[in-house]
């Protein structure tokens, strides 16, 4: 069965940092691979970073700012973001295949 939960969302003020991660079971993670999404509210779902056999992708608006990153002893996958904006301001969610959805965690970027 596979399951992903994420964790380590919360409020934080523009230019702050923080790390979200998720906890995959039930697949592997090197052969698949996991991506971090976000959706804001009224906006459609986005690819923000991907990791799979060491590759890394990420989008546009956040290159340079975020880092992908994959631990397969503890079988997580975290997502350091520096530099937040006020559009970073959405649920985070990670995913496999477009198909297995972690319950996201909520990201916000206010002063």
């Amino acid at each position: 069965q596979v399951q992903l939960v994420e964790s380590g969302g919360g409020l934080v003020q523009p230019g702050g940092s923080l790390t979200l991660s998720c906890a995959v079971s039930g697949f592997s993670l090197w052969t698949y691979g996991l991506g971090w999404y976000r959706q804001a509210p009224g906006k459609e779902r986005e690819l923000v970073a991907h990791i799979s056999s060491g590759d890394t992708f990420y989008a546009d608006s956040v290159k340079a700012r975020f880092t992908i990153s994959m631990n397969n002893v503890k079988n997580t996958v975290n997502l350091q973001m520096n530099n937040l904006k006020p559009e970073d301001t959405a649920l985070y969610l990670c995913g496999v295949l477009n198909k297995y959805w972690g319950q996201g965690t909520q990201v916000t970027v206010s002063s």
